[in-house]
Parts: structure tokens; C-alpha cells; sequence
């Protein structure tokens, strides 16, 4: 028992389900069927917890293993800030569904899959062969507990988007 729950706070699986819960989160913005506002507020928490929480917890701690590549961690901070602009464009539209909401998804999906695909594939691989799974079970709490945090103060907002964009 002991075991599902580490293997629950591993910061690479934990952080993996919060892509797939993105992926989720885009296909209801695309469907007709979906309340699609609502889906835009979720994944916009999401997207603002996550990322703010793998800045401010697990990113600076990976760059201190000598395996995971520091470039690829600062390239994903990078591309955290490219994906907080295309989500602030979104949460911009007023009409749900619209042209430009066609649009400004596609920016968005386009970015934060781009950033979910490279940060699989560099970051959390290169976490998984050289960060032992102690440290990954307490980055994973750090993690959790950070995004819990954001969540609870409404980090999805679109005033909160604007400030963490404007800086």
C-alpha cells in the first residue's frame, strides 16, 4: 500500500496526468456538445497551476542532476510563457465557439503540445533515468502541494493570467 502511494506522488507520473488531463481539456473545448467555457476554465487553472508549480518546485531541482539537461528545463520555462500568452488570448474571446475562438484554441493546443511532447521526451526521461525515486516522490509532494496551492487562489483567473504574462 505504501508503495501506490509514492508511486502516486512520483513527480513524473503526476506531472504526466496533468498532460493527459490537458489533452482531455482540449477535445471539450473543440466539441459543440461541451460546455466549453467551463472546460477553458479548468484547463486555464490547470495550465497555471502546473506550470507555476514545476517552475517554483521541480524544475530548479532536476538542474542540479547532472543527467537532466539544464538547457531543456529553462526551454521549458520558456515555453510555459508561451502557452500562459496563448491562454490569455483565449480567455479574451467573450463568444465561446466563435471564429476566433477556433482559432485561439489551435494556438494554444498548438503551444502546450509542442512544450507536453518536448517536455516528455527530454525532461521527464532524462528525471526517470537519473533522479532517484526517493527525490522523486518528494518533488512530487512539493509539486502537488504547490498547485494545490495556485488552485486555491483562483490562479486561473483572467487577471491572474494577465499579471503572470505582463510580469
Amino acid at each position: 500500500m505504501a508503495a501506490d502511494k509514492q508511486e502516486n506522488q512520483d513527480v513524473v507520473a503526476v506531472i504526466l496526468k496533468d498532460h493527459r488531463t490537458m489533452e482531455d481539456l482540449f477535445r471539450r473545448m473543440r466539441s459543440v456538445e461541451a460546455d466549453r467555457a467551463a472546460a477553458r476554465a479548468k484547463f486555464s487553472a490547470l495550465l497555471i497551476a502546473h506550470g507555476e508549480a514545476e517552475e517554483a518546485e521541480v524544475y530548479g531541482a532536476l538542474k542540479r542532476f547532472k543527467d537532466v539537461d539544464n538547457e531543456e528545463v529553462e526551454h521549458g520555462a520558456e515555453e510555459h510563457a508561451e502557452g500562459n500568452e496563448a491562454l490569455l488570448a483565449l480567455l479574451e474571446v467573450s463568444e465561446v465557439g466563435s471564429d476566433e475562438w477556433d482559432e485561439r484554441l489551435e494556438a494554444l493546443a498548438k503551444a502546450v503540445s509542442h512544450h507536453l511532447d518536448e517536455e516528455e521526451r527530454t525532461i521527464l526521461n532524462d528525471a526517470r533515468e537519473n533522479v532517484p525515486d526517493e527525490r522523486r516522490a518528494e518533488l512530487g509532494a512539493a509539486f502537488l502541494r504547490e498547485r494545490e496551492r495556485q488552485l486555491a487562489a483562483d490562479c486561473g483567473s483572467i487577471e491572474n493570467v494577465r499579471a503572470i504574462v505582463r510580469g
